[in-house]
């Protein structure tokens, strides 16, 4: 295989000093002991074959099986293996953020460790990342799961998501992705947000590109998401919506409900008005007066609500960056505490 000329020579590392590897493969790992061997064995054989400098940054989210002892085991012999063992089970958002802040590759790929993404898609996301796009996500386009529960599902939610978001993608769920380093640098995780990241990149005007992937049935282990995590993802995508529209002026969304709802006092008000004078109906014998007084007070606690955010977004852009996760070991990689 041909080697891919080195690119973006000037980008800014996500850690302290420039880029070290070409590529960064990052995996979150939780509970998956019977893969994890499997696993890191075909992600060696597919980056040793690509000619290119490379790291394997897994990420142990809490695993209370073998999965960290064989992942210790490895790295002594590979020294491209950097594992870090979060202090509890944060989730796959917070994994693939540690990730993220502790890689080094100019070339970010992410992959789930379950062995239902295939590690020999990656040269083809890598070729084309090369044609000069900044993303290049995954699609499952013969998903080997569960067909209403998961594979339906799935699609209902990859629909509203492109549709809501304007970014059209197939597979949002697909962890299968790769990214140019530029792109995700600074990017700030939580909740299920990591599905999401292509949305973030298209923010800062990331060229993006879809191509389909394998998939294969889970061998070892079981599923960690229910159908609990669709719920998840609707309330995460209009935290993203939010921030994506009203982060810098939560003053709009706000003060803009306050003032329909004292449009709504006021019209109330004057039907009132209107009844009495015209109708000869007492105030009292209709609930406009209540609802007239609801909506003034939903109003002004809006307007005010909104005034209080304002203050708030000021101080999040002022204050210190913080992380979602909490490191409790780190193997073949310095980390400063």
């Amino acid at each position: 295989m041909t080697t891919r000329r080195r690119k973006d020579k000037n980008a800014l590392s996500l850690v302290k000093g420039p880029p070290s590897v070409d590529v960064s493969v990052v995996t979150p790992i939780y509970q998956e002991e019977d893969n994890v061997q499997v696993l890191c064995g075909k992600l060696f054989d597919v980056l040793d074959g690509l000619g290119q400098t490379f790291e394997i940054i897994a990420v142990n989210d809490g695993s209370t099986d073998c999965s960290l002892e064989r992942l210790k085991a490895i790295a002594e012999r590979r020294r491209e293996l950097k594992v870090i063992d979060l202090a509890r089970n944060q989730g796959q958002t917070a994994a693939i953020m540690a990730g993220i802040e502790y890689a080094s590759g100019e070339t970010l790929v992410f992959i789930d460790a379950d062995l239902q993404n295939d590690p020999e898609d990656i040269p083809k996301l890598l070729e084309k990342l090369d044609e000069g796009y900044d993303v290049v996500s995954g699609w499952r386009a013969l998903r080997k799961d569960a067909a209403i529960r998961r594979n339906l599902v799935s699609r209902v939610a990859n629909s509203l998501i492109s549709k809501v978001s304007g970014v059209h993608l197939h597979d949002y769920g697909c962890t299968l992705k790769a990214y140019r380093r530029k792109c995700i640098k600074g990017v700030r995780l939580y909740g299920e947000m990591h599905r999401f990241i292509p949305i973030y990149a298209s923010w800062m005007g990331a060229r993006i590109a879809e191509m389909p992937v394998r998939h294969h049935s889970r061998q070892h282990g079981k599923s960690k998401y229910g159908l609990e995590r669709v719920a998840k993802v609707m309330l995460d995508l209009m935290v993203v919506m939010f921030l994506d529209r009203y982060l810098a002026k939560p003053i709009y969304i706000f003060g803009g409900f306050g003032i329909f709802s004292l449009i709504v006092s006021a019209l109330c008000g004057i039907w009132m008005v209107v009844l009495k004078y015209f109708f000869d109906t007492s105030m009292i014998q209709t609930p406009l007066p209540v609802v007239a007084a609801m909506t003034f007070l939903v109003g002004m606690v809006s307007i005010f609500i909104g005034l209080v955010a304002e203050i708030v977004v000021r101080t999040y852009f002022e204050s210190p960056k913080r992380k979602s996760y909490y490191i409790v070991e780190a193997i073949n990689l310095d980390i400063d505490d």
